[in-house]
């Protein structure tokens, strides 16, 4: 799976069986798979992720409905269900549509929050509000998520139009990878942007992970 375009452009189970092994489902974006992996390790019989594609973030309009179709075609398997995306630029409607559900997202408007931490990426937008913002994840498909998503592949011409207004790249590293150090920086350079780096490990997401476990684990003794 990881490496491909299914990462990128298809929906994919995590981890789940053909029938739900647990009682609790993660409905995720396909950009934190790697990193639910790591933390769900020990943990993978207590509960369910299914992944809806990271392109969607070039769509935010079509995020929550895409989001409401995962809850409704698994309402009735699990008691349980958590969304494991931001707000990502649905303005709002995919809170909206999760509060007509009834189900629970982690806190935050974006990755870069979750990994960062609110206090510490809000000190980063007031020291420099134009910053485009790297994940690992970003850095692992920059070209196809951004390059050729924005279509800066046929029409280069484009790029200051699109990032005109930003100063800088933040790369936010969940992990220490030259490889992916070398891909951002080189991102940074291909748009013209200065490059910076911070490491963030896994943040927020850990703790929503802890959160979901620790759910499942109580539905199982309930």
């Amino acid at each position: 799976m990881f490496g491909g375009q299914e990462e990128t452009d298809a929906e994919f189970d995590l981890f789940r069986g053909a029938e739900a092994r647990g009682k609790v489902l993660v409905i995720a974006c396909g950009a934190l798979a790697r990193e639910i992996l790591v933390l769900s390790r020990g943990a993978r019989d207590a509960f369910d992720v299914t992944c809806l594609p990271a392109q969607l973030h070039n769509r935010p309009d079509r995020i929550a409905e895409a989001v409401r179709g995962k809850i409704r075609a698994n309402r009735a398997r699990y008691e349980k269900i958590f969304c494991l995306y931001g707000d990502c630029g649905t303005g709002g409607a995919l809170d909206a549509m999760l509060a007509e559900e009834g189900v629970e997202r982690i806190a935050g408007p974006h990755c870069y929050q979750f990994f960062a931490g609110e206090r510490a990426f809000s000190a980063m937008m007031d020291d420099q509000p134009g910053t485009f913002f790297l994940t690992d994840f970003l850095a692992r498909h920059f070209e196809r998520l951004v390059i050729e998503g924005l279509g800066l592949d046929r029409f280069p011409q484009l790029r200051d139009d699109y990032f005109g207004a930003y100063t800088r790249l933040l790369y936010l590293a969940q992990t220490d990878d030259s490889g992916l150090d070398a891909k951002a920086e080189d991102a940074a350079r291909r748009l013209g942007l200065a490059y910076e780096r911070r490491f963030t490990g896994l943040g927020g997401l850990a703790s929503f992970i802890d959160k979901t476990q620790k759910a499942a684990e109580g539905a199982w003794a309930g």
